[in-house]
C-alpha cells in the first residue's frame, strides 16, 4: 500500500510537546486572571449555520470565511469569537444574568494568505461584557485592569495600553464635515504607525478626496500627544462644538481618571489620538495593546465598546464592550523573539518512577500517593536497559526520577534523583512528596513570559 507523506496544511499550528506545555500555562494564566473579574468560561460551536455567521457579512469576512455544504446545509467555521457570542447572547437571552461577563478561548478560522506569524486556524483569547439596554461606562474603565493584570500576570512588563474614544474622532470629522467619510478616514488614520504621516496625507488627498487643509488638520490633531493630562486638556480647546465630542471626551476622562483606583500605574497607559481600530463596529473607548521594545508586532490586546452586539438576531439593545487577544500569533512571536520562560517545567509529570525489579507494585503504590498529593507522576514499565530509561527522562524533562531497586524496598524507601542538578538521595514517600511540592509551587510562581 502505498504511503500517504504526512503533512500539515499552510497557516495551521502544530506544536511540539514542550511548547504545548507552554501555550497551555498561558492559557491556565489567562483564565485565571479573567476569572478574578467574574468572567465566566463559555464555549460555542466552531461550525455553525453560514447566515448564522454571516448575518452582517460582506467585504473581506465572506472572502476569508471557510464555508461548505453537507447535504442541504450551509455551514461555516466561525471567524472569530464575537458574532458566537452575539448569537448565544441572542438565543439565551432569557435565561442570562446581565451584565454578562463571559470569556472564551477557542480556535478561529480565516482562509487569508498564510504568512510569517499569521495563520488560518489559530486560538483568540476573548472576553466582554454585555449590557441590556445600558452598560456602565465605569466597565469600559475597567478594561486596562484586566489588560494590566493579565499581562503582568503572564511575566511582561514593557507593554503600553493605548486608549482613545471613537466618539471624540467622530465628533472632530464632523466639525470638518466628513461625518460621511469617517470610517474610511479612521480606518486610513489607522494605519499612521505602518506607512507614516506622508502615505497616510496622500491616501486622504488623493483617494479620498479630502483638501490638503483637512488633511493637515486631521494629521495634527491626530498627532497631539503628551502624558495623558496633557492630552485631555489639549482636546478642551474643541469643547462646545460638537456634542458627539463632548461626550466621547467626557467618557475617555472618566476612563482615564479611574486608572489608579482600578491599579494600572499611569506609565502603562497612554491616551492616543492616532487609536481608532478599522471597524465600524466599535462606537466609544478603544482599545490597543503593544509591546515596547517590539512595536513593529502591532497590537498584542486589542477592543472596544459597541453599541448593540446582536442586532442582527434580536431587536433587543445589548451594548458592550471586549477585548481579543490574537492568542496563536502572540504566542508565535513570544517564541520567535525569545521571551518564552525555559526553566518553567515543561515535562508531562514532576516525577517519572523506574522499578528496578520485576516488583512493580511499590512503584505503582507510590505514584498513587503522590498523585493523591497533587503530583504528575508517571511509572516506566517498559522493558528496556537502564541507559534508554534515562534517555527517555531526559527527553521528556522531567525535574525528578524515582529508582526503586530491591534494596529500597527493603528499607522502604526510594532513591530520587534532581535531573537538574544531578543529585540523588535516599527518603521516604513522605520526603519525597514535600521536596518534589516544593519544587511545583516554585515552578508553579514562575512567568510564563520572561523579557529580555
Amino acid at each position: 500500500m502505498e504511503k500517504i507523506r504526512p503533512h500539515t496544511l499552510s497557516g495551521f499550528m502544530e506544536l511540539l510537546p514542550a511548547p504545548q506545555m507552554q501555550m497551555e500555562r498561558i492559557m491556565a494564566m489567562l483564565r485565571k486572571t479573567y476569572a478574578l473579574y467574574g468572567f465566566t468560561p463559555l464555549d460555542t460551536p466552531q461550525l455553525e449555520a453560514a447566515d448564522v455567521l454571516l448575518a452582517k457579512g460582506g467585504g473581506e469576512t465572506e472572502k476569508q470565511i471557510y464555508r461548505f455544504q453537507k447535504g442541504d446545509s450551509d455551514l461555516a467555521l466561525r471567524f472569530d469569537l464575537t458574532v458566537p457570542l452575539a448569537k448565544y447572547v441572542a438565543l439565551h437571552y432569557s435565561d442570562l444574568s446581565f451584565p454578562f461577563r463571559r470569556y472564551q478561548i477557542g480556535k478561529v478560522y480565516r482562509g487569508e494568505r498564510a504568512q510569517r506569524g499569521r495563520f488560518r486556524e489559530f486560538y483568540q483569547a476573548d472576553i466582554d461584557i454585555i449590557g441590556d439596554g445600558q452598560l456602565s461606562i465605569l466597565n469600559e474603565a475597567e478594561i486596562p485592569a484586566i489588560i494590566y493584570r493579565t499581562f503582568t500576570g503572564l511575566g511582561l512588563k514593557k507593554f503600553q495600553i493605548r486608549v482613545n474614544n471613537r466618539k471624540i474622532l467622530n465628533g472632530f470629522y464632523a466639525m470638518l464635515g466628513l461625518t460621511e467619510q469617517s470610517g474610511e478616514i479612521m480606518r486610513t488614520v489607522d494605519k499612521l504607525d505602518k506607512i507614516g504621516p506622508d502615505k497616510v496625507r496622500a491616501i486622504l488627498t488623493d483617494d479620498l478626496s479630502l483638501s490638503g487643509e483637512q488633511a493637515d488638520r486631521i494629521l495634527a490633531f491626530i498627532a497631539i500627544h503628551g502624558d495623558n493630562d496633557a492630552v485631555l486638556t489639549a482636546l478642551e480647546q474643541y469643547r462646545g462644538q460638537n456634542e458627539m465630542f463632548d461626550i466621547g471626551l467626557d467618557e475617555l476622562r472618566t476612563v482615564a481618571g479611574y486608572l489608579t483606583s482600578f491599579g494600572v500605574p499611569e506609565d502603562h497607559f497612554a491616551v492616543d489620538l492616532t487609536i481608532a481600530r478599522g471597524l465600524d463596529y466599535y462606537t466609544g473607548t478603544v482599545y490597543e495593546t503593544t509591546l515596547l521594545d517590539h512595536p513593529e508586532i502591532g497590537s498584542i490586546c486589542s477592543g472596544g465598546r459597541y453599541d448593540n452586539l446582536a442586532e442582527y438576531y434580536t431587536e433587543k439593545q445589548l451594548p458592550g464592550v471586549g477585548i481579543s487577544i490574537g492568542l496563536t500569533r502572540l504566542f508565535y512571536v513570544l517564541q520567535e523573539q525569545g521571551y518564552l520562560n525555559g526553566d518553567v517545567n515543561t515535562a508531562p509529570a514532576e516525577v517519572l518512577i523506574l522499578p528496578m525489579t520485576e516488583e512493580v507494585s511499590p512503584a505503582i503504590a507510590l505514584a498513587t500517593e503522590l498523585r493523591a498529593a497533587g503530583i504528575r507522576a508517571q511509572v516506566y514499565t517498559e522493558k528496556k536497559k537502564f541507559k534508554q530509561r534515562m534517555t527517555y527522562a531526559d527527553k521528556l524533562g522531567v525535574p525528578f526520577v524515582v529508582f526503586l531497586g530491591e534494596d529500597e524496598i527493603k528499607e522502604g524507601k526510594v532513591s530520587l534523583k534532581d535531573m537538574r542538578s544531578g543529585e540523588q538521595q535516599l527518603m521516604d514517600a513522605a520526603q519525597v512528596r514535600e521536596t518534589v511540592l516544593g519544587f511545583q509551587a516554585a515552578d508553579a510562581a514562575a512567568p510564563s513570559i520572561r523579557e529580555k
